[in-house]
């Protein structure tokens, strides 16, 4: 009887809502340390067993961008994985809330508190099969039913998710009842204890305010979202590395490290910034396809070096004059336009010229797998985690008209929002614009495109109108974008507007002319946003 190899598929949960819970840029950071940090302990251990092997992530000693999706040649159940990932999690805890009883002295509740988070805050995901993509079938299948989350019953709630209880020694007590609770008097109790810690963190006297870089004192956070902060300073990480000494160091942020100074002060106006997210397109069906393949694991193998070493030379490579990568974990990024000096803010032009290149420097990892993205350029008063939101959402829109495309959105401080999707090789049609007198004045077309629609010219009221409306509509583009609209007048079959727009066979004519007339309205005002180079 032939020795049939057993595989397991690992991950945990949640990811995104443990990324979203951001105000800073800091969190954002923390929280992308925390998360390659807990996975690349899963991986170091499961790979000393000679019976296993840890066939994706590869690289296994580069903690940075370190997916949460691991796949093994062997059998480990879900309890070997969870007793892994809750130990490094309880230590990282332990080391919080031990630094901050060091530092500020007070009479604390709260250890039963930091206990159950460390039990509670992760769910951890196990498949097994006899082969790579039963393995990955059943981990998916076994997603699908989640744990039980508490509810916070005193009602206070943390200032970033408006849910999570809030961290501060008192928090604890057997006195805390909501029916007798002395709601003043605990709010006053929580803000002096956040000045403190902020003090503590900025090393600042007690006689002055603090600057707020790790902690602002009007913060109050849940005990995650304040070790999201907490282990961006170098002495807890340093602290972290040495509770696990035979295991990779927890990474640390560059002592370069500054925040964004996106809103307006006294001194400078508010900071357009761009922000983009992507995601390697139908990864799971590449994974499959691969695992079919004779030599699967050698395949996937090659696929994860391939893709990390992407992410690596990413973040390395990324012009640090015009931005940051948050992370790069393989298949997935995160990362963002700015400039340093407010004063001197990034150009929206120099910000598109950049997303130009991003498809060409993502194929270069050599791999059969597109990109799709969403990059949002966003006003100084919007919120981070809106900010963040308007990226999943811009992306998801990019995957659900075709994927292999980059939706961009245009946010402003009121929050609402114009977006554009385009596929990857036709994004340089922007570049094609130009006015009667041949020139790339925005404000031309800009103008002229409020003017129609203010007469309601390329509204489309019933299936006899579609193809006239939308034939005006596209002699108008053709006017700016000399050659583009003759092009889609030329498509008698629907086969080019179908590509560049996304919309299906199943549409009927009144939807594929309104898409149609839609992609080239949206195309205009981000265009004009984008593109205007003043």
């Amino acid at each position: 009887m032939v020795n049939v190899a057993k595989y397991t598929a690992i991950t945990f949960a949640p990811v995104q809502g443990f990324i979203e819970k951001s105000r800073k840029l800091r969190d954002l950071y923390g929280a992308s340390l925390i998360l390659s940090y807990l996975s690349q302990q899963l991986v170091q251990e499961f790979h000393k067993p000679p019976e296993l092997k840890v066939i994706s992530p590869a690289s296994h000693n580069l903690q940075k961008g370190m997916p949460n999706r691991i796949l093994i040649k062997g059998v480990v159940s879900k309890e070997q994985a969870k007793a892994i990932l809750l130990s490094a999690w309880k230590d990282i805890l332990k080391v919080c809330r031990c630094w901050i009883e060091e530092k500020i002295s007070d009479k604390y509740h709260w250890e039963r508190e930091w206990t159950l988070w460390g039990s509670h805050t992760w769910e951890i995901f196990q498949g097994s099969g006899e082969t790579i993509t039963e393995a990955m079938d059943d981990l998916e299948t076994r997603k699908l039913s989640r744990d039980w989350t508490a509810v916070n019953w005193i009602g206070e709630s943390s200032s970033l998710t408006g849910t999570d209880a809030i961290a501060f020694p008192g928090l604890g007590a057997e006195t805390r009842n909501p029916k007798n609770m002395n709601y003043g008097l605990e709010n006053d109790q929580v803000k002096e204890f956040y000045i403190k810690l902020a003090r503590k963190l900025d090393n600042c006297p007690p006689d002055k305010e603090p600057e707020g870089k790790y902690i602002a004192p009007n913060e109050k956070l849940s005990i995650p979202e304040l070790v999201k902060r907490l282990i961006t300073l170098p002495e807890i990480a340093n602290l972290i590395s040495q509770a696990r000494p035979n295991n990779e160091p927890l990474t640390k942020l560059p002592q370069t490290f500054t925040e964004i100074q996106r809103k307006s002060t006294e001194n400078t106006p508010g900071q357009w910034t761009g922000w983009f997210m992507g995601d390697g397109d139908e990864v799971g069906k590449h994974l499959k396809d691969l695992a079919d393949k004779n030599n699967s694991d050698q395949q996937i193998e090659q696929f994860s070096h391939a893709m990390r070493n992407w992410g690596e030379n990413f973040e390395k490579t990324f012009p640090e004059d015009i931005g940051r990568v948050v992370y790069a974990g393989g298949d997935d990024f995160l990362g963002i336009i700015y400039s340093k000096n407010p004063a001197k803010p990034i150009k929206p032009l120099q910000a598109f010229e950049w997303l130009m290149t991003l498809n060409d420097k993502w194929k270069e990892h050599g791999q059969d797998v597109t990109v799709s993205v969403g990059f949002v350029w966003v006003a100084g008063s919007v919120p981070q985690r809106d900010v963040l939101q308007h990226c999943r959402e811009a992306e998801k829109v990019a995957k659900s008209l075709g994927r292999n495309r980059v939706t961009i959105r245009v946010v402003f401080n009121s929050g609402q929002y114009v977006q554009w999707t385009c596929p990857w090789d036709y994004l340089h049609i922007l570049n094609k614009y130009q006015d009667r007198e041949k020139q790339s004045n925005w404000s031309h077309i800009y103008q002229d495109l409020a003017h129609l629609e203010s007469r309601r010219t390329f509204k489309i009221e019933n299936v006899k109108e579609a193809y006239i409306v939308q034939k005006s509509a596209v002699e108008f583009f053709d006017i700016y974008f000399p050659g583009q609209g003759k092009k889609l007048l030329e498509d008698k079959d629907n086969k080019l507007a179908s590509y560049l727009v996304g919309f299906s066979d199943n549409e009927d004519e009144i939807d594929r002319g309104r898409a149609t007339i839609n992609w080239i309205t949206d195309l205009i005002k981000v265009g004009w946003h984008l593109c205007l180079n003043t």
